[in-house]
């Protein structure tokens, strides 16, 4: 899915975190937490005829590498992580942006743009997104990513305020 595709996908919803690191260490973090929920997806993944099943790729994502139920669209170290999939319901794009805000301090933002086509996406959609099961999902991985990019020994998370 080349950028232009990516914008054209319909706005969800977006999700913001305030972590105590820098924007190295909180990359290093989302890179483990993306790793580490890719098991626990697979039954999901296959159910619902994910384009890309499989976990490929180096540590952390690089552009063209898969994580379960989705492809590294944009990988700019520090910066922006863009995944992008499809299954039988849906085209997806999640983005998480880093932001430096202040020393030692990293905003991330997770933006997730999505095309729900048919009647069966439509139902999919109220399902994910209307039961508010995505927003729960998004914001726990937000939350472990601050618990996993270390400052010092350990970085802390907390939702922001903007």
């Amino acid at each position: 899915m080349k950028d232009a595709e990516i914008l054209a996908l319909p706005f969800v919803d977006e999700h913001s975190v305030l972590v105590a690191a820098e924007p190295d260490a909180v990359w290093r973090g989302l890179g483990e937490v993306l790793e580490g929920s890719g098991g626990r997806w697979g039954r999901v993944v296959r159910l619902l005829g994910c384009a890309d099943r499989a976990a490929s790729g180096p540590r952390p994502p690089a552009q063209g590498a898969t994580l379960r139920g989705f492809r590294v669209a944009v990988a700019d170290p520090g910066r922006e992580l863009t995944l992008v999939g499809r299954h039988r319901f849906a085209s997806y794009a999640l983005i998480f942006r880093l932001e430096a805000v202040a020393s030692g301090h990293t905003r991330v933002r997770a933006v997730t743009r999505a095309r729900f086509p048919g009647p069966a996406g439509s139902v999919y959609r109220r399902l994910v997104i209307g039961s508010g099961a995505h927003a729960l999902v998004v914001r726990r991985m937000l939350s472990a990513v601050g618990e996993r990019a270390p400052k010092g020994a350990r970085g802390t998370a907390r939702p922001a305020t903007t």
